[in-house]
């Protein structure tokens, strides 16, 4: 079973990925903060982390998604970028410290679905 950290400090959007994800087959942890996403990181054997950007604290969507790929034990862990910052120069910053894909709020279902199933290598062969 994949492993899946959403990160997100609104508890409704991180339930609305949940939800969103229970097609598959995939365990689902959670975290409201980045420093929170970091440590889960480092403890857990992640297969894919859905990152927001904007959250309080110290440590925001786009430095731990820095922390991450810049740690020999967590670089290797696709991050998606799911986040309400929709410029063009935002979605750079993102891809720029190592996100894997970048998506806006609102997003589209189905096309978190794909994504998801396309970096985890389990995309549905059509028959």
């Amino acid at each position: 079973m994949k492993k899946i950290l959403i990160v997100d400090d609104q508890p409704e959007v991180r339930e609305l990925v949940e939800v969103t994800l229970k097609t598959g087959d995939y365990q689902i942890l959670k975290a409201k903060s980045g420093e929170d996403a970091v440590e889960i990181a480092k403890t857990e054997k992640l297969d894919l982390i859905i990152m927001d950007i904007m959250m309080p604290g110290g440590i925001d969507g786009l430095e731990a998604t820095r922390i991450l790929k810049n740690e020999p034990e967590t670089r290797d862990i696709p991050v998606i970028m799911l986040t309400a910052k929709g410029q063009e120069s935002d979605r750079e910053k993102g891809l720029e410290v190592g996100a894997d894909d970048y998506f806006t709020k609102p997003f589209s279902p189905l096309e978190l679905i794909k994504k998801v199933e396309e970096i985890l290598g389990q995309a549905k062969l059509k028959t």
